[in-house]
């Protein structure tokens, strides 16, 4: 406890580190505060009488837990960064099929980077339309529309609020990243996951303690196991080893034979290179066919959905077909996306400018091909990982768990939570490190990062 508050001292007495945290702090409280601004024209009793507690097995529950209770609120920012991540995705696959868009990525630099960012704001846009044209479908088919509001008023007035809501939110996410600590965006969708846990804990503890005790302790530690197997997931790491000359400014006599021999150092690649973004990605695809249901197949006087069993299906997160699907997306995107932050054939390149070699491995290609194979084998058993404990929640509601506390003992909600707070945690940790402190743990680094003695190879990319 005295090195914790000694820590959280050292945290404090770094200036930059203290802004950057509190500023941090700002922005996320600016962001809980638009989750409770009511949209003009809605009926709050209403609303709250048709959505309930929000705790539904369906898509709308979910959605509604990323975006901290906005979405059951209708709030300025219903529909949360959401838009943005299914723009970032169409913007990474195009990356792929179109030339245009492959030559903005690897090509142009810096350039490059801000014309994707200027696309991605635009197609952000365009679907926050989409999709907040159906959201205000389902907040009418709630009847929870204020009699005395025109329904074309209604429409035209929120559909630009929510437009502008998450333009902002986006906006807000950018500040963080540029100017406070951690990943913007991935803080937003953390901070409306975890202001929904006190309640699902609340309520989990009150169903299942009273009632069978056993049940509610296996239960908790059951999810400890399920974290610590998150973090080992999201921390392992590979060591390639890799040997280059050591240079020697003066070859005189007194050199020794110690500094004239080989140095070596590592390439560490991640088993989970990809982080937290393939949950993420997946969960928007996901989204989808709820917003395709609330324009199509939704009955304009119950609210519930037509579409028949396949629709119904993929809006339900405890359905099979719709874990089946959700599994397959985690998998494939945490191949499309390692692909993206790992490149073999720029480890090589680096490796042959500063005259570096794997052992027992040629330079160049042969290097390259070997990188690649050893990212894609590590990579299996990680995405295989992140798709079944994406669609743990299902099981955990088949147990017997409520279904909001069921969000957090596995699925999207606990890799995002322990995939943000890890990357926070290490950009702290390093900020400590570079003014002489401990850090945030006991050896002075996070697990899966390179010591003083290990060099990341890559880093200079």
């Amino acid at each position: 406890m005295k090195n914790f508050i000694s820590t959280l001292q050292n945290i404090w007495s770094i200036k930059e580190l203290r802004d950057r945290i509190l500023y941090t702090l700002l922005i996320l409280l600016i962001f809980r505060f638009g989750s409770y601004v009511l949209l003009p024209g809605v009926d709050p009793v209403a609303l709250k009488n048709a959505v309930g507690d929000g705790s539904s097995n369906d898509l709308l529950g979910l959605i509604n837990v990323f975006t901290g209770g906005a979405f059951n609120n209708a709030a300025v920012f219903a529909l949360g960064v959401m838009p943005y991540i299914t723009a970032s995705i169409i913007i990474q696959l195009m990356g792929y099929a179109v030339p245009y868009f492959q030559k903005l990525q690897q090509q142009e630099g810096e350039s490059g980077r801000k014309k994707i960012n200027q696309i991605t704001r635009f197609l952000t846009l365009a679907i926050t339309l989409v999709q907040g044209g159906g959201y205000l479908t389902y907040i009418y088919a709630q009847n929870a529309v204020s009699a005395a509001v025109s329904i074309e008023l209604f429409y035209f007035a929120n559909i630009i609020i929510l437009s502008t809501g998450t333009i902002f939110a986006m906006w807000l996410g950018e500040r963080i990243t540029d100017n406070g600590i951690g990943n913007g965006v991935s803080l937003l969708i953390m901070v409306g996951i975890i202001a929904a846990l006190p309640q699902a804990f609340a309520s989990e503890f009150l169903l299942q303690f009273s009632n069978n005790p056993i049940f509610f302790v296996i239960e908790m530690v059951l999810l400890f196991l399920v974290i610590m197997a998150s973090i080992l997931i999201v921390q392992g790491v590979r060591h390639i080893p890799v040997q280059y000359a050591k240079h020697i400014a003066a070859r005189g006599r007194g050199a020794s034979s110690e500094a004239m021999q080989p140095q070596e150092k590592t390439i560490p690649i991640k088993v989970n290179a990809a982080g937290v973004m393939p949950i993420i990605f997946a969960q928007a695809i996901m989204f989808l066919p709820a917003t395709v249901a609330q324009w199509f197949f939704t009955d304009s006087t119950t609210g519930e959905m037509t579409g028949g069993g396949i629709i119904n299906a993929l809006n339900d997160f405890t359905s099979p077909l719709y874990n089946v699907l959700y599994f397959v997306l985690v998998v494939g995107f945490t191949y499309v996306y390692t692909a993206l932050v790992v490149n073999p054939q720029q480890y090589a390149e680096y490796l042959k400018r500063q005259n570096a070699f794997i052992p027992g491995v040629q330079p160049g290609q042969n290097t390259a091909d070997f990188i690649d194979t050893i990212t894609t084998r590590i990579t299996l058993p990680g995405s295989i990982f992140l798709g079944l404990i994406s669609i743990f929640p299902a099981f955990a509601v088949a147990f017997g768990v409520n279904t909001a506390f069921a969000l957090f003992f596995g699925g999207t909600s606990l890799l995002i939570l322990v995939g943000v707070v890890l990357d926070t945690l290490q950009q702290i940790d390093t900020y400590l490190l570079m003014q002489k402190y401990d850090g945030l743990t006991k050896s002075g680094k996070m697990q899966g990062r390179s010591s003083g003695r290990l060099q990341q190879i890559g880093a200079d990319f």
